[in-house]
């Protein structure tokens, strides 16, 4: 009788393993996927955040009253302030997208170099815009053009676009872009911004 009941005991079967192997197999086929996706995120976040910034530099630029410094005569008024956009950064950062081909760029924080090119009227100081951490993607500003392609809110002569573009998955053939733009209403002398951030090809 005892042995009869040691033989009794069931275990369990070829089909139930596989059933449990396969689903473990597409809980960890989720759990990777779900991974990349955060890892990814984060990175594009560091995109939208900087551009977010890059445009703030340039609606504040614009709206700084900018005076030429005069001796004004007696009696006499000054010339009076005048309100204009940052002229365009002479070239991303880095220069070129290759430096970011599925990996980081550390900005070059010299005298002249990266986003230190450029005057109180041009580029990335009249911005007051820099970074000194690795970044991931190729920073640009550029006055009445556009870097970002099929922006549906492209900039016009009167305004600017503030750009990034990234190369996550290092094929080097398709790019991510991201950009925001503003433009100046020369009749009232305000400027307003897009909407939202524009996003084209996110995680390529």
């Amino acid at each position: 009788m005892r042995a009869n009941k040691r033989f009794d005991k069931r275990g369990f079967t070829l089909v139930e393993l596989m059933i449990v192997v396969a689903i473990i197999g597409v809980l960890a086929a989720l759990a990777i996927y779900g991974v990349r996706r955060y890892l990814a995120t984060a990175k594009t976040s560091e995109a939208k955040n900087t551009i977010g910034a890059i445009s703030s530099g340039a609606q504040a630029s614009y709206e700084r009253e900018t005076v030429a410094s005069q001796l004004v005569a007696e009696g006499a008024a000054s010339t009076a302030a005048s309100h204009a956009l940052c002229l365009s950064a002479a070239a991303t950062v880095p220069a070129s997208v290759a430096s970011v081909k599925a990996t980081k760029y550390q900005p070059n924080s010299a005298v002249g170099q990266d986003f230190n090119v450029g005057d109180s009227l041009t580029g990335w100081p009249c911005l007051k815009f820099t970074m000194s951490s690795p970044i991931y993607y190729v920073y640009g500003y550029t006055k009445g053009g556009n870097l970002a392609p099929a922006n549906p809110a492209a900039a016009t002569a009167n305004g600017f676009e503030a750009s990034a573009q990234g190369d996550l998955d290092g094929d080097g053939a398709v790019f991510s872009w991201f950009a925001r733009t503003g433009d100046v209403n020369t009749a009232t002398g305000t400027i307003k911004l897009a909407s939202q951030v524009y996003v084209f090809q996110e995680f390529d």
